[in-house]
């Protein structure tokens, strides 16, 4: 799922490519992907693109009239910039499957596509009236970003969570997901199950700032990779991550094996010697399996593996 620093990198293209340019026209290619029925889709035709924003994980179009389009790409929503040629021909979508296309909104300049990968159809579109509308769809959590320790402290600890779980949570801090959560964690050297209310300040203060940090180089480094170009290859998975989606691999830090827990469609990587002091944490699927035979090390791992 796209989370804080991959919907900086779309804004930060979508700024360049459609604010103040007037929404030329709109089409809807999936029934599911639209949520709302009023306002109609179509009141956006003709309007200007006056602002745009990130709401935890959703990008919002402010606009004229009042008029607010949230987008939320979910897991697999992504979006396309087709350049096209203004003021003439009609701009069609590139060729792309029509079973992946969700949407498509052209300006004159070009055509925004929103395509989803898979049958899910989680990828959603909301058309709202008036900023009070628009604040229902705010989770409430701390921009991480601008927050102090203070207000981070207070977001952290308001509930005894695990720390993956306090990270993740959209009512608790802002734009962070799975993979981004798995970073952060692992840049402060703290396990992902331990508990909120059991961290000392001077944990929470490393994680505060292992956040900050993380996010911030996520953001300089896909800036970068991304240039003048839309973001076209955005992605949970990259090569330079020291422990999301690297099970088996070394730690970049210490070299020992990144190891995971694995719930529902997600899994929790991290570094035991660096993170949980050389424990290995439980994996439901395989620990609820092996029960009493499951093992506390990474070398015992192995071990039973070889086995």
């Amino acid at each position: 799922m796209p989370e804080l620093p991959d919907i900086t990198i779309y804004l930060e293209a979508l700024e360049q490519r459609v604010l103040e340019q007037q929404l030329e026209a709109v089409r809807v290619g999936s029934p599911f992907v639209l949520r709302t029925a009023a306002p109609p889709i179509q009141s956006v035709v003709g309007r200007k693109v006056e602002t745009l924003r990130r709401i935890g994980k959703r990008i919002v179009f402010g606009f004229e009239s009042d008029l607010w389009l949230v987008m939320h790409l979910m897991i697999a929503g992504r979006l396309h910039w087709r350049d096209g040629m203004i003021g003439t021909a009609r701009l069609k979508p590139a060729s792309r499957s029509k079973a992946n296309e969700l949407a498509a909104f052209i300006f004159p300049n070009g055509v925004l596509v929103l395509t989803e990968a898979g049958t899910k159809r989680r990828a959603s579109l909301h058309l709202l009236q008036g900023e009070a509308a628009l604040r229902e769809h705010d989770p409430g959590g701390v921009d991480v970003m601008d927050c102090t320790l203070d207000t981070f402290a207070q977001a952290l600890t308001s509930a005894n969570h695990t720390l993956k779980r306090a990270l993740t949570d959209p009512r608790l801090f802002s734009g962070i997901g799975n993979a981004y959560s798995d970073e952060i964690l692992h840049r402060a050297r703290l396990s992902p199950v331990a508990l909120t209310q059991k961290l000392t300040g001077e944990e929470i203060d490393r994680l505060h700032r292992a956040a900050q940090e993380t996010l911030a180089h996520w953001i300089r480094l896909l800036r970068t990779e991304t240039g003048e170009r839309f973001p076209e290859n955005v992605t949970a998975f990259r090569p330079e991550m020291a422990v999301h989606g690297k099970f088996g691999q070394p730690c970049p830090t210490c070299g020992a094996k990144v190891q995971r827990i694995r719930y529902a469609d997600n899994e929790t990587n991290y570094c035991p010697t660096c993170q949980t002091s050389g424990k290995l944490l439980a994996d439901r699927s395989l620990s609820l399996l092996l029960k009493k035979d499951w093992p506390k090390t990474p070398d015992e791992l192995e071990e039973l593996r070889r086995k």
